[in-house]
């Protein structure tokens, strides 16, 4: 059965190094974007940190991270190799929680590094998925 977007739900036990998140769905057929985060907490008001939060671009082709800390959003990042996502398509993306950071993987290759903001890793415990996908599997 296919989880609806936008999908919130808990991670037990909150994120810890050797812990990995694997998100698999299929991209809409015209889409403008999708986003997967990793938050401490489902608070809105006020907003819950944001451990990392990944959104995939479609217009610009580009899969852009962020933290936001204490209502602070820090500095995006932009950089890849390439784009990943292709419209109509399937993929499946992993974030792999190590001591300093975590490592993207897309399709079975790693994209990028994201170092933690936030110190606390066992506090991210809920992931947050929205935009223009169809979830397939979340583990």
């Amino acid at each position: 059965p296919l989880q609806i977007v936008p999908f919130c739900g808990h991670i037990k036990g909150g994120m810890r190094p050797g812990k990995k998140i694997l998100v698999m769905g299929i991209v809409d057929l015209n889409p403008e974007s999708f986003g997967i985060s990793l938050t401490c907490g489902e608070s809105e008001d006020p907003p819950a940190d944001v451990a990392i939060e990944l959104k995939a671009v479609f217009t610009e082709r580009q899969f852009v991270r962020n933290s936001c800390v204490a209502g602070e959003w820090g500095e995006e990042q932009s950089s890849i190799p390439y784009f990943p996502f292709i419209p109509d398509q399937p993929f499946r993306v992993e974030i792999l929680c190590e001591h300093p950071r975590f490592r993207i993987f897309v399709d079975g290759h790693q994209l990028f590094d994201f170092y933690h903001r936030i110190e606390t890793l066992s506090a991210i415990d809920t992931i947050k998925i929205n935009g223009d996908l169809q979830l397939t599997k979340l583990g």
